[in-house]
């Protein structure tokens, strides 16, 4: 970042500040941070209860944390939940369908990557009030902002067209043309978001997460084999061995239970309820307790199709969820074949309602306009206009009659999984900039965690791009070759961060007390972020390597396809 545009970066923001002192908003109370829009303050009008602005967050007895929880909890369920979205359903049943469920092992390692990228976006909403989106484009400048938008964008985009696949698929099940089920669900989209608030949204969202829970009826009636879900589930194995395509639906797996999306999304999602530091634990709670319910959901959906379609596996037979749906019909009788249908339906409601209001989230963040649902259409029409027209145009892609919506459903998730890596990376140096979080950075321990987690993502997706150029490379070997290469590269970040790691660690310069109370100062107080010509350098390779792999992974997707 040079020099102008490190002053570009803090005019914006010195002129947003000027232009909140003219309209005379009030400070925040003490313990909020100064936020950009002043309907995220206020009390905490959560679905399941309310807690006033003025509570100072001291609970004692276990009623009083329950209650408190409950109010609270939300953003990180609804965020965890939505991911087990169209395409996750699909993704799940397709592994279970093709291997089994020699795949239920990767589920049981998301947990821990789930958990720590979350944890650390809510540590930066609750901290500093402003989205994912915006403090990208503060701190890092116009280009990767913009640059990370983009991806977003064409990502979340995609996602929303997989989740009208949902939608018509299953109305298709039931007899109903899709030219019906489209538009009646665009409505009822348009209508959870923009009709009634922020605690009406959110309840209904809570509605489709009990919805989510007939998938453990239908669980025991695919007869399921606890021996083997148990060995699977820890014992790492793949049946058929290692392949370019088992690869490409682990990153599948990968990029549909753990997306960017998210990231931006629960930022948004905290700050729009009004959660600051004195409840970010009940939000870990909440974050904690989502991880947990979509790994065990999707675990379901695995070995439903593992088990209940009566061992007929094989690669490339898996064709849609409908089709699986109709199969468990006729193995388990039409209640099977109804379950599934309903599970997909709710699925892909809740996911097109996260991720699509994530990306007008980012918007909002970006273009610095109003982006809440405290706020009413006429206040706020950029940011529901957004989410409409982004809803409008996947329904269009959806009703064209020749579009390879099969290619897109698959595509879409390991395109997930091959741009998660990028966005972990700024979630990195964001948690670790002392100008934004102050005591509350990242520890050491999870950045080596974050690191592995990063690493990994990236090393599956090179995985899959040697494959793709090399098809007649032997994959094992190569999975060998670059988890060596990974873990030199590991130990010798290590090795430079040991080194350079400070005397005193930030968070004991300050006292619990003040830990509490600390927030992010407005933006254009900020001093700008400094980048070594190395990293630089590193960030841009990882720019260029995402583009060829993105590239390759298309390529990749549509040879399946066919």
């Amino acid at each position: 970042m040079d020099l102008s545009e490190q002053r570009t970066m803090k005019d914006d923001t010195r002129t947003v500040a000027e232009a909140h002192a003219r309209a005379h908003i009030s400070p925040p109370p003490p313990g909020v941070p100064p936020v950009l829009d002043e309907a995220h303050v206020g009390d905490i009008r959560g679905a399941l209860g309310t807690l006033s602005q003025r509570d100072s967050g001291e609970r004692r007895s276990f009623r009083g944390r329950l209650l408190a929880l409950l109010a609270i909890i939300g953003p990180g369920l609804i965020v965890m939940v939505g991911d087990n979205d169209a395409g996750g359903v699909s993704t799940y049943l397709q592994a279970g369908q093709e291997y089994g469920p020699t795949l239920l092992w990767t589920l049981i390692l998301l947990i821990p990557v789930l958990i720590v990228n979350q944890e650390m976006v809510v540590r930066l909403g609750a901290v500093t009030g402003v989205g994912h989106g915006r403090l990208i484009k503060e701190r890092f400048g116009r280009f990767w902002s913009f640059f990370s938008i983009g991806d977003l964008f064409i990502l979340n985009f995609l996602t929303i067209v997989t989740e009208f696949i949902g939608v018509s698929l299953v109305f298709e099940y039931f007899g109903i043309s899709r030219y019906i089920a489209a538009p009646v669900a665009a409505c009822a989209l348009f209508a959870i978001t923009a009709g009634g608030g922020f605690r009406s949204w959110e309840r209904t969202m809570l509605v489709f997460i009990a919805g989510s829970l007939l998938v453990i009826p239908l669980f025991f009636l695919a007869h399921p084999q606890a021996g083997a879900i148990a060995t699977h589930s820890f014992a790492p194995g793949i049946a058929g061995g290692v392949t370019s395509s088992a690869v490409l639906l682990i990153i599948a797996i990968v990029g549909t239970t753990v997306a960017p999306w998210q990231l931006f999304f629960q930022q948004s999602n905290v700050i729009d309820k009004r959660i600051t530091t004195r409840w970010i634990n009940y939000e870990r709670a909440d974050t904690v307790i989502g991880a947990f319910v979509v790994v065990i959901g999707a675990g379901a959906l695995m070995s439903i199709a593992a088990f209940g379609l009566g061992g007929a596996r094989g690669i490339g037979h898996f064709i849609n969820a409908a089709v699986t749906a109709h199969a468990l019909a006729h193995n388990l009788g039409s209640a099977a074949g109804a379950l599934l249908a309903i599970v997909l339906l709710n699925a892909s409601l809740i996911g097109a309602a996260a991720v699509t209001l994530s990306t007008s989230y980012a918007f909002g963040d970006v273009f610095g306009l109003h982006h809440s649902l405290h706020r009413s259409f006429r206040e706020a029409r950029f940011f529901y206009s957004s989410f409409g027209a982004l809803v409008l145009a996947a329904m269009g892609i959806v009703l064209i009659p020749s579009a390879p919506l099969g290619v897109i459903t698959e595509a879409v998730q390991a395109l997930a999984g091959v741009l998660l890596p990028s966005a972990t990376v700024f979630l990195l140096l964001l948690c670790n900039d002392r100008e934004v979080l102050g005591p509350w950075v990242n520890p050491p321990w999870l950045n080596a965690i974050a690191s592995l987690i990063v690493t990994v993502l990236v090393g599956l997706s090179l995985v899959l791009v040697v494959a793709t150029v090399f098809p007649s490379v032997n994959v094992t070997t190569l999975v060998g070759a670059i988890s060596a290469l990974a873990l030199v590269g590991l130990a010798l970040v290590g090795l430079v961060s040991y080194l350079r790691r400070p005397r005193v660690q930030i968070a004991e310069e300050y006292t619990a007390a003040e830990r509490r109370s600390w927030t992010m100062p407005p933006l254009a107080l900020l001093e700008p972020v400094r980048w070594s010509p190395a990293r630089r350098a590193a960030m841009m390779v990882l720019r260029l390597y995402l583009v060829i792999a993105i590239a390759l992974m298309v390529v990749k997707a549509t040879q399946i396809g066919r």
